[in-house]
């Protein structure tokens, strides 16, 4: 049975990793605040943009949808995978929930896969799982600009332009709430226009020309999913680990507590012996 010094070691112990949760809660809800507010404000112009290339993919001529590359769909023999994950651990199942899903999609394909990497815990994934892995992205930051993110859709954006993969999706977390974080699959490459009804269109006259003005949006717009969803990424990394770490503080906080209640009731035994010693020493010396 332990004695009193070595659960007040553990009860001292217990309660220092407390108080490292607890920073840790604290610096992630500070993080959190700032990813969640880039996140929401990144959100209408992605919306707005997805509805620009709707109106220039509706307008009707053939070349505007034959004549660039990201729009043409082709048979598919290779898909590409980009894949978010964080860098760090301590975020509760957060990254497991992402690479399930990953592995998941992979699994369910019939067509071989390749795969972009974001994150370090993604990265020890896929080569433990032998993975096709054609590139590896880490330490990008709790706080990415859009400037990071443009090596990797400037890579996904060549390889399917040059048919080294036929589709490419997005694999991240979405941030729901501070409590719900989803892990989900986006079709990133070839861009889909959400198709218009004729009442819909704007019916704008683009200058110089429509082909010319998507061919712009279009690598625009790639660069901007991608960026958005490391947006997503990270706002549900810093919930997750907030949420994680608030766990895990009061966790320790009642396991502090129960070890104290131990260690004071091995005291009072103690105290109950040595005085029961004593008066048995008396009456011994009595008689």
């Amino acid at each position: 049975m332990p004695s009193v010094r070595d659960i007040r070691r553990r009860i001292r112990s217990v309660q220092n990793t407390g108080k490292v949760t607890n920073a840790m809660s604290l610096v992630a809800a500070s993080k959190m605040r700032r990813a969640q507010n880039a996140t929401l404000a990144g959100r209408p112009y992605s919306e707005k943009i997805r509805e620009v290339i709707a109106d220039l993919a509706a307008q009707p001529s053939e070349e505007v949808t034959q004549g660039h590359p990201l729009l043409q769909v082709r048979p598919v023999q290779r898909i590409g995978v980009v894949a978010i994950t964080p860098d760090r651990g301590l975020a509760g199942g957060l990254h497991s929930t992402v690479n399930r899903r990953v592995a998941q999609f992979i699994l369910a394909q019939e067509a071989p896969v390749r795969t972009v990497v974001v994150g370090r815990k993604g990265r020890d994934f896929m080569v433990r799982s032998g993975q096709d892995v054609q590139a590896v992205f880490t330490d990008l930051g709790d706080r990415p600009v859009l400037t990071d993110t443009t090596p990797i859709s400037s890579m996904v954006i060549e390889s399917y332009e040059q048919g080294e993969v036929d589709e490419v999706y997005l694999v991240y977390a979405r941030f729901v709430s501070t409590m719900s974080q989803q892990a989900v699959v986006e079709k990133l490459l070839p861009v889909d226009p959400t198709p218009l009804e004729p009442s819909q269109r704007s019916g704008y006259i683009y200058e110089p020309d429509t082909l010319t003005v998507l061919g712009t949006l279009l690598p625009q717009f790639v660069d901007m999913e991608v960026y958005h969803a490391m947006l997503e990424a990270v706002a549900s990394e810093q919930s997750a680990r907030m949420v994680a770490m608030r766990s895990a503080t009061d966790n320790a906080n009642s396991l502090a507590e129960e070890l104290t209640l131990v260690m004071n009731k091995l005291r009072q035994d103690s105290i109950t012996n040595e005085l029961l010693d004593l008066v048995g020493g008396q009456i011994a010396l009595e008689g």
